[in-house]
């Protein structure tokens, strides 16, 4: 059975490792390296775990396994959600912990007193947008680059 909970200090193990895979994998996927950029597995678990922030941690999990993770922060005005990433193991897809861990941020953003939750998807990447569409999120913003020099 799949479960979204609150990221806790027994989780920061397996926490590196899921994040370490979701940055590798980013990092391979179109606009990926622009998106990625100079983060660590480090400096992001240490925001995401920042004491006073409007950020909180989720960890997945499938029978008994932590098998994904997902990031929300809380900002602006009005205050707008924004779900910094979510990731599921390849061999842990398609069993519902994707689909947990946004039900969660969503909650969570919503306790945070946020108006909308915001999420990104890469270019290409048609998994998570069809994921997030079933999620109840829609399309608003189209963002085209070109990069100089």
């Amino acid at each position: 059975m799949e479960l979204a909970r609150a990221a806790s200090d027994a989780d920061r193990s397996a926490l590196t490792g899921l994040l370490q895979e979701a940055l590798a994998g980013a990092a391979t996927m179109r606009g990926g390296l622009a998106l990625v950029g100079d983060a660590s597995t480090d400096t992001l678990l240490a925001r995401w775990t920042a004491p006073g922030q409007a950020v909180q941690l989720f960890v997945g999990e499938f029978e008994g396994a932590l098998v994904g993770l997902a990031a929300a922060s809380a900002a602006g005005s009005p205050l707008r959600g924004l779900i910094e990433c979510c990731y599921v193991e390849t061999g842990a897809r398609g069993v519902g912990v994707g689909s947990a861990l946004a039900e969660l941020v969503v909650r969570w953003c919503a306790d945070q007193g946020c108006e909308e939750v915001d999420a990104l998807a890469l270019p290409g990447d048609r998994g998570t947008k069809q994921r997030l569409e079933a999620a109840g999120f829609t399309a608003r913003l189209l963002t085209l680059s070109r990069r100089l020099g």
